[in-house]
């Protein structure tokens, strides 16, 4: 029904011996909407379809696809790889030097120092 946009299906006359008949191609613009109406269901179970009549309002023709569905390969995307960190050469002391100061502490040390200063070396 177009005007509610609702569309039954009608698992009844599913397994139905009726003949099966050649049909027309849908064009483009009708194949992706109802491609988009059925919740992007695959073209094959679309031509299944209309070629059961299980769909009411679905036209019986023949429904291809000329292109991937942009929601399809938005679903399928993989995220890029980040590439590989460049490897130091470890070898080297004093390199490559993390340093943090800390301070001033409120209570000081035995030497009556406030602030602490951490070196590491990768």
């Amino acid at each position: 029904d177009r005007s509610t946009n609702l569309y039954t299906i009608n698992l009844h006359e599913m397994a139905s011996a009726s003949p099966i008949c050649l049909m027309a191609h849908a064009s483009s613009t009708k194949s992706w909407l109802w491609h988009q109406r059925l919740s992007h269901l695959n073209f094959d179970t679309i031509n299944d379809l209309a070629r059961n009549d299980l769909v009411s309002g679905l036209p019986k023709f023949k429904y291809h696809k000329e292109h991937l569905c942009p929601s399809y390969e938005q679903g399928k995307s993989k995220r890029a790889s980040h590439p590989p960190k460049p490897i130091l050469n470890l070898r080297q002391m004093l390199h490559l030097l993390y340093m943090d100061l800390c301070g001033p502490m409120r209570i000081a040390s035995i030497n009556e120092k406030r602030y602490v200063l951490v070196i590491v070396d990768d």
